[in-house]
């Protein structure tokens, strides 16, 4: 009876959407997660299936809700930073970034920020980038059936954690990036620390275009899978990678020019369809991939800025223009959005006259968005291509069930 009762509820909470009125002959429904070792968190995919062939898909999310933007109507704006963190954990520094530009922006003192305050924040969001791709590319190479890549990756980016702790003092939720400054100025010997890093890099980035971009059993299994047709990206309001990979040049960091992107030198990476057809599932893990060599060349650049115009000086203050106070004047609203490893983050904000908490914020999650465009690429491919198609769109559910 009481099983019975829980079955009852579950499907009163999350139904399926497909019933068994509505199959066809030799089709059925298959339920993959939410505790698939595949779907990169709680996720539950409901596929219709026609043997091995793929007939539709839906995802059915919302197991990993964490009530952030009732958090964020009830804190003030500087104490949502660490609910920020857990929304896109493995890009907690990019997700920082955005919110705080946003309530800067709010607040009217964008001008004020620090050039080296500026440059820091450009550096450790592009270290956390180079870091979150590698999670996205070392974990689908484990979804393909490559093991070493993911130990290699995972190796690789152990170093960034440990440079990032060093910054703050946490490896992964950071509270790093304040509204109006940071919370500490660089450690002595960081510059060149990340320096010997990065010159470490370069070579293990060519060590995995061999094993894995170039790795003709990788190519046989993602070339010509997945494919995310440019207009349908664009449709979908896909962003990040996932457009990227269909061929559109289209990078927040280029398009809107925040913090100090504008004076910085870096090319923006597309798919090309060098393995198969453009669009398809190794190019969205080839434009990771040359992300990865892109974030070296803006973290070179801002190591060069802060050794040479933004030295450090005893009388720095990274909390210099740090409001003590913020109250907003008048009642505002606000989009602000920027380019995290996933894509396009955007936070709503509507504010009331003399208010330190929003009357209303809302994050818009790529994650979210980009998995919209799952039954679009899935139809007609195999079961087990499935897990290629997912890993390729590289989720993150904190952010997607916010």
């Amino acid at each position: 009876m009481a099983s019975s009762i829980y079955k009852n509820y579950l499907l009163q909470s999350e139904p399926n959407k497909f019933s068994l009125d509505n199959l066809r002959a030799g089709e059925m429904i298959v339920n993959m997660g939410p505790q698939h070792p595949s779907t990169h968190g709680v996720l539950r995919l409901e596929v219709v299936t026609d043997g091995e062939i793929i007939q539709d898909v839906v995802p059915h999310v919302g197991y990993l809700h964490r009530c952030f933007e009732k958090h964020a109507e009830n804190m003030a704006y500087k104490q949502t930073i660490p609910y920020v963190d857990r929304m896109d954990y493995l890009a907690a520094m990019n997700s920082e970034h955005v919110w705080c530009m946003g309530v800067e922006k709010l607040l009217g003192i964008t001008d004020q920020i620090p050039k080296r305050v500026e440059y820091i924040r450009v550096l450790v969001t592009e270290l956390n980038r180079i870091a979150s791709h590698f999670v996205a590319i070392g974990t689908y190479a484990i979804d393909i059936g490559a093991f070493t890549p993911f130990l290699w990756l995972l190796r690789d980016r152990e170093h960034i954690q440990r440079l990032l702790e060093w910054v703050c003092g946490a490896r992964m939720l950071y509270n790093y990036i304040w509204v109006g400054g940071l919370y500490y100025d660089l450690p002595i010997g960081f510059e060149e620390r990340c320096r010997e890093f990065i010159d470490y890099l370069q070579p293990k980035l060519d060590e995995l275009d061999t094993i894995l971009l170039s790795n003709k059993i990788f190519i046989d299994r993602t070339a010509n899978v997945g494919i995310l047709p440019l207009d349908v990206a664009i449709n979908y309001a896909c962003s990040g990678p996932m457009l990227r990979g269909s061929g559109l040049r289209h990078d927040l960091r280029r398009v809107d020019g925040y913090s100090v992107y504008p004076e910085l030198e870096f090319e923006v990476p597309i798919g090309q369809g060098l393995a198969g057809t453009t669009g398809d599932c190794w190019d969205r893990n080839y434009v990771r991939a040359l992300e990865c060599r892109e974030s070296i060349k803006i973290i070179s650049q801002c190591l060069d800025r802060l050794t040479t115009d933004y030295k450090r000086t005893p009388d720095f203050d990274p909390q210099a223009a740090c409001p003590k106070k913020m109250r907003m004047t008048g009642s505002q609203e606000l989009y602000f959005r920027g380019e995290t490893p996933r894509g396009e983050l955007g936070y709503y904000f509507r504010t009331t006259d003399r208010s330190d908490v929003p009357f209303r914020a809302k994050g818009r999650a790529p994650s979210f968005v980009n998995l919209s465009v799952l039954h679009e690429i899935s139809r007609g491919c195999m079961v087990a291509d499935l897990i290629a198609i997912v890993g390729s769109v590289d989720i993150v559910l904190g952010e997607l069930d916010r």
